[in-house]
């Protein structure tokens, strides 16, 4: 099975640079009319980068700016220096003509309006299929599986402040997805107020959805900053960690985005495939080839980190181990090539001792 093919240099560089210019641009659009400075925070091990200000009022802000990397750290040292940035959309049209895989435009105009209304400096992190594209682009590589999907899955860490991008900024995203006019309508939560799923009777398959880890009680979490109900969701704390930026793009434009860690969404999906019921038999295989996937591009130069992102799975208890068992096993049957039988083989090896 191929997985998937590598991006020409052209195209990779062509991603490279719409990165840089969306970032910049984001940034000038943030922190440009404001006074503040920036200030950095380790979190689980990682360092991330804000901008604080204090408002008239006086009440001290920060949004999220991104993950430590020489990327940021440039962006930072050139705020204020009044440079121009590049317009995204011929950026944008040079990379997919390279080769770089777009975002359905209904879709991009979603995700870049909640990035207008500050959903992804609030900490919000895109999940599911559309993070899954990203990584391709990130990566280099283009995907053999081009399935698409017409879910849109935004998350939030929630009460989980352990594993929360630093940010207190305050969003109204119920406001962001009215004024799209797309006619998209919220589902209720159990306590009357907007939920976390928005469905557009027009396209009945195009759904809108706000998750975060499961906490006591598993009940919805009203996220006041947010303005919505966050549906819980199990192990998504495992995938909330490590946040990484992206950029995703069509001929409309770019827009810069928090996704997970490739390796913590591959992982993640074995843990996930292995809850769905036979009912979602087909998402649960479209879960278990996007981890494959991941897996045959690690397997080429970075079969080490894979290995340790494993065994961390396999850590973290009873539970997520059969789990994570249940869905390698999974992933043997339908990618053998991968040869993934020696992790399963090392894993009940250890549980025998």
């Amino acid at each position: 099975m191929n997985h998937y093919t590598s991006l020409s240099l052209s195209a990779q560089t062509a991603y490279a640079q719409l990165l840089d210019a969306a970032q910049a641009l984001e940034l000038a659009r943030s922190v440009a009319n404001l006074r503040g400075s920036f200030a950095s925070k380790t979190v689980k091990g990682n360092v991330y980068w804000y901008f604080q200000y204090t408002e008239l009022s006086g009440r001290l802000r920060q949004f999220y700016v991104g993950p430590d990397s020489p990327q940021v750290r440039e962006l930072i040292a050139q705020h204020g220096d009044g440079r121009p940035t590049a317009a995204l959309e011929p950026l944008s049209r040079s990379a997919i003509a390279l080769g770089c895989a777009p975002v359905l435009v209904p879709h991009f105009r979603v995700i870049r309006r909640l990035s207008d209304y500050g959903f992804f400096r609030a900490g919000g992190v895109l999940v599911g299929t559309h993070a899954f594209l990203a990584f391709g682009n990130m990566l280099g590589v283009s995907w053999g599986d081009t399935s698409r999907t017409q879910d849109v899955d935004f998350a939030h860490a929630g009460k989980q402040l352990a594993i929360a991008l630093p940010a207190n900024i305050e969003i109204d995203t119920p406001a962001a997805i009215d004024s799209l006019k797309m006619g998209f309508l919220p589902l209720g939560s159990s306590d009357g107020k907007v939920g976390g799923t928005w469905l557009s009777p027009r396209d009945p398959d195009f759904q809108l959805d706000f998750i975060t880890p499961q906490h006591r009680g598993g009940k919805p979490y009203r996220h006041a900053q947010l303005g919505i109900t966050l549906q819980p969701l199990k192990f998504m704390e495992y995938l909330l960690q490590d946040v990484q930026q992206a950029v995703l793009f069509c001929t409309d434009g770019a827009v810069v985005v928090n996704v997970p860690h490739p390796l913590r969404y591959a992982m993640h999906k074995l843990i996930v495939a292995g809850e769905r019921g036979a009912t979602r038999a087909a998402k649960s295989n479209k879960d278990l080839r996007q981890s494959a996937a991941l897996f045959a591009y690690y397997q080429q130069g970075s079969d080490w980190a894979a290995r340790e992102a494993w065994s961390d799975l396999l850590s973290r208890g009873p539970g997520w181990k059969t789990r994570a068992l249940r869905g390698l096993t999974a992933v043997d049957k339908l990618a053998p090539e991968l040869a993934v039988r020696g992790w399963l083989e090392s894993a009940n090896q250890e549980q025998g001792r």
